[in-house]
């Protein structure tokens, strides 16, 4: 297998099966999916087990008990379960279309991590898709978007850009290539060579982090928000407070202003 996709799950079984979905049509099989279990209970586990017999890719499920939001130890323990050298990142509210993984695949590139985007539907859409939607993609097209309630936006471009309109909206982009915990790829041996995600972050920012790390090694961000393309489900952010992000955004001035490659709590830990 070529590649790994990583992606976070609790206890949200009506998303993470909508996200295995998008997976089961990708058009390469050549990749493996670990689902990172922050401490869901039976009904996730009772979910990915019925699909583990259903696709034709291998699902490993890493679970670790419910301590609130680990999301950065489960993902160290995610990559630690790894079996191939290249890690796509996304999440399991995100259905990615069904040229994801190929598209990590073919920009991927030594010293570079990529840096993808994704496309927020909301709250009535994302309950609304189902399976066929997923298989026959509808979920990325504008027009059945906007046929079930999707507002005009420039953001539109993300569902209908490919090839040089693609290549040139990233370049267009103003927005800086940063480590996006919803759609990102690195190569396995740069993200253990700085200790994976740092385990003292919680919600807010831990994703970034990961990726100011891999610039100050030399590991430079690529973009392709424009290509790499994936619908994110709505849901509420209970684990959100101002508390964690004051933390969260002092460790990262730490990381970004002494020029930090190594945190101290990190892959090793588990």
């Amino acid at each position: 297998m070529k590649a790994s996709v990583i992606f976070s799950t609790y206890n949200s079984e009506e998303w993470l099966e909508k996200v295995i979905w998008g997976y089961s049509v990708q058009t390469t099989k050549d990749f493996e999916i670990i689902i990172a279990d922050d401490g869901s209970k039976e009904a996730t586990k009772n979910l990915i087990e019925k699909y583990q017999k259903l696709v034709d890719f291998p699902i490993i499920h890493v679970w670790q008990e419910d301590n609130g939001f680990q999301k950065s130890q489960i993902l160290n323990k995610a990559i630690l379960a790894s079996t191939t050298d290249y890690l796509i990142f996304s999440d399991g509210d995100c259905i990615p279309r069904k040229d994801f993984v190929e598209t990590h695949l073919q920009y991927r590139e030594k010293g570079r991590f990529l840096s993808g985007g994704y496309f927020i539907l909301p709250m009535n859409i994302s309950k609304l898709i189902n399976q066929n939607d997923v298989i026959e993609q509808n979920c990325f097209s504008v027009d059945w978007l906007l046929k079930n309630g999707l507002k005009k936006s420039f953001k539109n471009n993300k569902l209908t850009s490919k090839g040089f309109k693609a290549k040139f909206l990233n370049f267009l982009t103003p927005t800086k290539p940063s480590w996006n915990g919803h759609n990102a790829s690195g190569w396995k041996k740069d993200l253990v060579k700085i200790n994976g995600f740092n385990q003292e972050m919680q919600y807010g920012g831990q994703d970034r982090e990961l990726g100011e790390r891999l610039e100050n090694t030399g590991i430079r961000g690529k973009q392709i928000r424009y290509s790499a393309i994936c619908v994110h489900l709505d849901h509420a952010r209970g684990y959100v407070t101002p508390e964690t992000w004051a933390k969260n955004n002092a460790i990262r001035k730490n990381t970004r202003d002494k020029k930090v490659v190594w945190t101290e709590k990190g892959i090793d830990s588990n």
